[in-house]
């Protein structure tokens, strides 16, 4: 355990006790959430992919009428939460009027059926996170220094979703590089929380998050090396999957890395309102050969599957990091409550030994040396660098950089190897690769583990300093390559979204959607920031 990361966080948790309860009650009393966005009006933005896919199959819809749809929803929504970068609208709407075509061309009954088997996503929307590279679209990835670099090609999982006939709408939000879980830059402005404006949307896949949450995409793809797609799921109420690492490809992502084992920690992934999508969603994302190592397509018997659980961490670690929030607690408990009804095996899990969790996550992000800096140099590792990377902090603060905040401090945690000796990194990297062989054991090839996703709800803009000290929630389970499923659990009494972790093993992902589809079923998933005002 690492004395000065420890003071940092018992800091935090110290200024969290203390002047957390004075903001909520003084000076950002429940009144004074704001949710800005208008209702959902059209059916057709409740609908899941499946639903969706049936209607156009049977022609009883119209992909151009469904993209016009999600069109409509965005330019309501998009002024109120800033989280669209660049569109594609016109030519998305080109593209859902040639695939109408396509479909109308067929025959028979018989060979939509097989078009639909051969292009499961075909006429349906899709949104598109900036670093996710989507050919000709924004890559600035909310930096000044990229601001007019477009992407040349699609990324490896965008061009998978466009082969299955997935139309991509526009690219959305994310901090500068990625690096932040507050989407804030000074290309790009703030993007905002639909449940309520004065928070945060999450990060780094912010504007996916944003979209979704407020029913403004049907389903978008995300990145996460480090809870990504998880805190955002988190924080507007929605689904969000980081599979199993090593299985996916990262390819035409940026930022990136040539560390061959990068796969490991950095995964793209699925995010959507609804449970029931995540599985096929994935399959196409990870291509026919990865599919399969992740056995989706076999049945998952829910009776079968083994349920453990934690409320935090424990002990001295837990001590020291921010209390985790009773309705985060109280929603775990409610699950595990339903699973054993349903006679499930529940029980409380005897979690592996995570007294070192702040320093073994920290210790996968500081070792990626190969990984795209904002101050690139030859010598990452010079102490001038870390001297100018502090004074771009000094200048960030006092609003002369051109560089955010939080993407230099995520930027010296990693020049300084997160304030640790190499020889410290090196011991918190092999105790957590022994790590990862405990919690193959722990949940063997049947079992999940239910934990909080995060210990706080969305955090107040300009305090997310406050959650970003528990960001080894996420992060742990990325250096451990687990998969990882967030599941929406309702609101809470200020409106605000809540919900849990379902972690599987290595290479268990289905075990983890299908705990999240019964959690679906059972406490309804994800809630509209505002009532529905359908037209009938």
């Amino acid at each position: 355990m690492e004395i000065f990361l420890r003071l940092l966080v018992v800091l935090v948790k110290f200024v969290a006790l203390c002047v957390c309860p004075l903001l909520e009650a003084f000076v950002y009393p429940p009144k004074s959430r704001r949710t800005l966005i208008p209702p959902i009006r059209s059916r057709l933005l409740t609908l899941s992919v499946q639903e969706l896919r049936r209607r156009l199959q049977s022609r009883q819809l119209t992909s151009a009428e469904l993209v016009r749809t999600y069109i409509e929803r965005i330019e309501s929504v998009n002024k109120h939460l800033n989280a669209l970068v660049e569109s594609r609208f016109t030519a998305a709407l080109e593209e859902a009027i040639e695939t109408d075509d396509l479909i109308a061309s067929c025959q028979s009954a018989a060979d939509v059926e097989k078009l639909f088997a051969e292009r499961p996503l075909l006429g349906l929307p899709v949104t598109i996170k900036e670093s996710c590279a989507l050919e000709g679209m924004s890559f600035a990835v909310g930096s000044l220094s990229r601001k007019n670099i477009k992407a040349k090609a699609d990324g490896e999982a965008v061009k998978r979703l466009k082969i299955a006939g997935a139309i991509p709408l526009l690219v959305s939000a994310t901090p500068e590089y990625c690096f932040s879980i507050e989407t804030d830059t000074l290309l790009n402005g703030k993007c905002l929380n639909p449940y309520d404006s004065e928070r945060i949307p999450g990060g780094s896949s912010g504007g996916e998050g944003s979209l979704n949450g407020a029913g403004a995409s049907l389903f978008g793809i995300g990145s996460d090396i480090g809870g990504s797609i998880r805190i955002p799921s988190l924080y507007c109420g929605i689904f969000g999957h980081k599979p199993s690492g090593g299985v996916f490809s990262a390819k035409g992502h940026f930022p990136n890395s040539s560390d061959p084992n990068i796969g490991h920690y950095f995964v793209e992934g699925p995010i959507s309102r609804f449970a029931e999508d995540l599985s096929e969603l994935l399959q196409v994302m990870a291509g026919k050969e990865n599919a399969s190592k992740l056995r989706l397509d076999e049945p998952v018997q829910l009776n079968q599957i083994k349920v453990q659980y934690a409320l935090g961490f424990e002990g001295i670690n837990g001590w020291m990091h921010v209390a985790v929030d009773k309705d985060i607690r109280n929603s775990i408990c409610n699950a595990t409550t339903h699973l054993k009804s349903l006679g499930l095996d529940v029980k409380k899990a005897k979690l592996p030994n995570l007294d070192n969790s702040m320093e073994m996550a920290l210790s996968g992000i500081a070792g990626q040396d190969l990984m795209d800096y904002l101050l690139p140099d030859e010598n990452p590792e010079g102490s001038g660098k870390v001297r100018e990377t502090l004074w771009e902090i000094v200048k960030s603060l006092r609003g002369q950089s051109n560089y955010t905040t939080n993407a230099l401090i995520f930027e010296l945690m990693r020049r300084t190897g997160a304030f640790m000796s190499k020889s410290k990194l090196n011991q918190y990297m092999m105790e957590s690769r022994e790590l990862i062989g405990e919690f193959e054991n722990l949940l063997g090839d049947n079992g999940v583990l239910l934990f909080p996703t995060l210990n706080l709800p969305a955090p107040r803009h300009k305090w997310s300093i406050l959650s970003l000290w528990g960001v080894d929630y996420t992060l742990m389970f990325n250096v451990l390559g687990l998969p990882v499923t967030h599941v929406p659990m309702g609101l809470n009494e200020r409106g605000l979204p809540i919900g849990l972790s379902v972690i599987g093993a290595p290479n268990q992902d289905r075990l983890c959607l299908r705990v999240a589809l019964e959690l679906e079923r059972a406490f309804g998933g994800w809630k509209p920031p505002v009532p529905h005002d359908l037209d009938d």
